[in-house]
């Protein structure tokens, strides 16, 4: 749920949870929607007869805390039209190594009413791909960056229940 933004991935511009919920067996889904910025080549640009580039993805989540499994499905709601990306990615224990996870992702790219669209569909995969490698580093990110927020808790537990005591020492002289 921290994944975006990030610094790997900076054409995530910002993240608005739309509905989230938890539904009788304790699994989380929520509806997000993701305001990016593709930075798209000139070429494609022109491809598709569009300057603008700021475009909007709605994602759908549901976290099993049971299976500790997430799978996300993403597609975009902007250039519809032209192009669609219907992404899913999946998050599951590693079979053999719980202490590892094991990420599947794919990806549905429909390129609509575009010459060149199988010069657009390699690009578009291209891009997916990069994002994908992205997405892992950011991933990895995220937990080292909660790893820290817990260290840091935890130390500074640590630092107040040694206050206390010192303040329980003072006050039993």
């Amino acid at each position: 749920m921290q994944k975006n933004p990030n610094p790997m991935n900076p054409s995530v511009l910002g993240v608005d949870v739309l509905h989230r919920h938890i539904d009788p067996s304790g699994k989380l889904h929520s509806h997000r929607l993701l305001s990016t910025e593709w930075g798209l080549p000139s070429i494609v640009k022109s491809l598709i007869g569009a300057e603008r580039t700021k475009t909007y993805v709605q994602e759908q989540s549901v976290v099993d805390p049971v299976k500790k499994t997430m799978e996300l499905r993403s597609t975009n709601i902007s250039f519809t039209n032209m192009v669609s990306v219907d992404e899913r990615l999946t998050y599951k224990p590693h079979p053999q190594d719980p202490e590892k996870t094991v990420l599947s992702q794919e990806a549905i790219i429909t390129v609509k009413g575009v010459n060149l669209s199988s010069s657009l569909k390699g690009l578009m995969a291209s891009t997916i791909s990069s994002n994908a490698r992205k997405g892992r580093e950011a991933m990895e990110w995220v937990i080292r960056k909660l790893n820290a927020e817990v260290e840091a808790l935890a130390a500074s537990a640590r630092g107040s229940m040694r206050a206390s005591i010192a303040v329980a020492a003072l006050g039993e002289e």
